[in-house]
């Protein structure tokens, strides 16, 4: 009986010690995505990421002012995030048939940390120490020039991904190419972008230039009218409203006159972001912010 609760006692002990055992504590480094049985893209917003709230990495891990910048090559589109028309937010956007000599200026934004390890749109991983960017109708893969028109920086990226599905934005860079250019960590700013296709020289990126010295102006644009009686209504009730002096600026497209109403310049995108919110809830429709010299 003796040698019986002597065992009993060892087992006893054994699984306590079993029971007790501490715990690996779980890695802070960013690391892949976690594993899913589909991929994460079909997933809702809220299951998607395993944070929620974009940002940079909390300690660089690479210094991006040694990282080379991709080359620009023609290849073939993804067999992913080419599906043209395609709708998000309740928009229908179209995949360019044909890219070559396309230049738009804009808002450029960027993306971190958030989506860093998830699959893009044509399903490679995101990684945001890489010179990438994500458009809503460039052709995936397309290589561009993007450059800051308030510093005179570019950096050339590959598109790979689709976004971003802010109305008044134009392209979503990586990390990396946002820090590269200056709109890191600002937020925003205003760019060119430029196909690059590899086939024939690109022009000469524009000369580094302080910021003070920068042409470039940020205005909203309230709406493209061929009666200009339409645009002088527009004006009359922004002066009404008391939202400041809108101006009617005519341009020929296929020999018709267009009429466009707009509000500027204005000191910062931030102040534009504000004025459509506000023109949003007065009735204006959907006012759009545009990038002129």
């Amino acid at each position: 009986m003796s040698r019986l609760l002597v065992l009993l006692v060892v087992a006893l002990l054994l699984g306590a010690c079993a029971g007790h055992k501490p715990r690996q504590q779980p890695s802070t480094a960013p690391g892949p995505a976690p594993a899913t049985t589909v991929p994460e893209t079909s997933l809702p917003q809220s299951m998607r990421y395993r944070e929620a709230r974009d940002g940079g990495p909390d300690a660089p891990a690479v210094d991006v002012s040694t990282l080379v910048e991709p080359t620009p090559k023609a290849e073939a589109r993804a067999r992913y995030g080419n599906k043209s028309p395609y709708s998000v937010l309740g928009k229908t956007y179209r995949v360019m048939p044909d890219a070559r000599n396309y230049v738009e200026r804009g808002i450029a934004s960027w993306y971190g940390n958030k989506f860093h390890g998830y699959m893009t749109s044509s399903l490679e991983p995101y990684d945001m120490y890489q010179f990438s960017a994500a458009h809503k109708t460039l052709p995936l893969p397309s290589y561009v020039r993007v450059t800051n028109l308030e510093n005179g920086k570019s950096v050339v990226v590959r598109v790979n991904d689709r976004g971003p599905f802010h109305e008044n934005r134009l392209i979503d860079l990586s990390y990396a190419a946002a820090v590269r250019i200056g709109v890191w960590p600002k937020g925003t700013g205003m760019v060119e972008v430029r196909l690059l296709d590899g086939s024939s020289p690109e022009p000469k990126p524009l000369r580094a230039v302080p910021a003070v010295e920068s042409h470039s102006r940020v205005y909203v644009q309230l709406g493209a009218f061929a009666d200009q009686g339409n645009a002088d209504r527009i004006v009359q009730r922004i002066a009404r409203i008391g939202l400041g002096r809108a101006d009617i600026v005519t341009t020929r497209i296929d020999s018709r006159a267009i009429h466009r109403v707009r509000i500027g310049p204005l000191d910062s995108v931030e102040v534009a972001d504000a004025l459509v919110v506000r023109l949003e809830k007065l009735g204006f429709g959907m006012p759009r912010v545009a990038i002129e010299d």
